[in-house]
């Protein structure tokens, strides 16, 4: 069978391998993204589409930084303002003891140079959410953080993508993975494609390509659950979680409000499906209504969940291969990988195109888990 050529494969068609795509045809590197579903089916299209600064792991807070600016003008880069509002986020505390560990956090950011999260007392958060319970007892704030639409924003990908001559290849899982002398071939979808460089953004099957081509790490399936609840009476603008409680939480411009925060269903990647838990459901909802009690009565009309690779350090893998040469990954977001999504792709075309990246990417590299058991995985 004769190999389509081209200058790049990229496996996986998520927010990531889409940004990769788009970057790289900017810089004239021809791409062809294999995907084995449908842009956005699992992690890209079904989180809750927060831009957030806050919180961010620290060897993340770069990237992040980087990614907000991009994100101020994400319209330049997919000619769509993907529905992007700076709405701010909001990280409460309600113990002494969380408000020092908030204060702790400040000071680290300050020092490494980095302003974008306040601490606030408790007068600043009720001016802010005047509908929170009375018993937190201040926050971390960040005004310019924000939320935008995932679904919108992953067409809005697919779409640049295309319109720069990228090649899309979806229902295409790959079966198989070789070297030819100083290329990669990639079998899907009975076709075969050929190409100097491999990405894998694969997402929570990216332990599986890694695999395939001689690198391992540890990745963990996780199902994260979202759900949406009836229209109700605006009461809050900005994002809100909790240093304290897993959660995050936003109320939209129709009035439907959107929990999550980290509870769990049941992944099944085997059967390319997600599930969600009553019992994870009912915690969210029992630490909504300690923080809003005038939503007890309120009714959860939907809920969802996707399937995203969790790593067991929180953070992602970024860079290339340890085992091969002409390979590189982006994978294991721990479900907080769409704010990252357009600096990662600039990052990786950066490596592939001139061998370095402008910001520091050292603490993703593979190689972290050089001690691995030979399976390298617990999921």
């Amino acid at each position: 069978m004769t190999a389509s050529t081209c200058d790049a494969i990229i496996i996986g068609g998520g927010l990531h391998g889409l940004s990769t795509a788009i970057h790289l045809a900017e810089a004239g590197v021809r791409a062809v993204v294999v995907e084995k579903d449908h842009p956005g089916r699992h992690a890209s299209g079904v989180n809750a589409g927060g831009v957030r600064r806050l919180g961010r792991h620290l060897a993340e807070v770069p990237l992040s930084v980087a990614a907000r600016e991009i994100w101020e003008d994400i319209e330049d880069f997919v000619s769509d303002d993907c529905g992007f509002t700076a709405c701010g986020h909001i990280q409460i505390a309600e113990t002494e003891a969380e408000l020092a560990q908030q204060a702790d956090r400040v000071d680290q950011l300050q020092a490494l140079g980095f302003a974008h999260e306040q601490l606030i007392d408790k007068a600043s958060l009720r001016e802010i959410v005047p509908a929170l319970a009375h018993h937190c007892l201040g926050a971390i704030w960040c005004a310019d953080d924000g939320a935008a639409n995932p679904y919108r924003t992953t067409q809005a990908y697919f779409r640049t993508a295309q319109a720069l001559g990228v090649r899309v290849e979806l229902g295409a899982a790959v079966t198989a993975i070789e070297r030819l002398g100083g290329d990669w071939q990639v079998s899907a979808a009975g076709q075969n494609f050929q190409a100097p460089v491999l990405v894998n953004t694969a997402g929570a099957w990216g332990h599986q390509v890694c695999r395939m081509i001689g690198d391992d790490a540890q990745v963990e399936p996780a199902a994260l659950m979202l759900m949406i609840t009836e229209r109700v009476a605006p009461f809050i603008t900005p994002v809100l979680g909790a240093v304290g409680r897993k959660l995050s939480f936003k109320q939209y411009g129709n009035g439907t409000v959107m929990i999550g925060g980290g509870q769990r269903g049941r992944a099944l990647p085997e059967r390319n499906i997600a599930e969600t838990k009553l019992a994870g459901m009912g915690n969210s909802a029992v630490t909504v209504k300690a923080l809003f009690p005038q939503l007890g009565p309120v009714n959860v009309v939907r809920c969802w969940a996707g399937i995203e690779a969790m790593m067991p350090d929180g953070v992602p893998v970024i860079g290339p291969s340890r085992a091969v040469k002409g390979a590189y990954h982006a994978f294991g977001f721990c479900g907080h990988g769409f704010q990252l999504s357009p600096i990662v792709g600039r990052l990786l075309a950066e490596l592939i195109t001139t061998g370095q990246a402008s910001l520091p990417i050292e603490a993703f590299s593979i190689d972290r888990f050089d001690d691995l058991p030979a399976n390298g995985s617990i999921g």
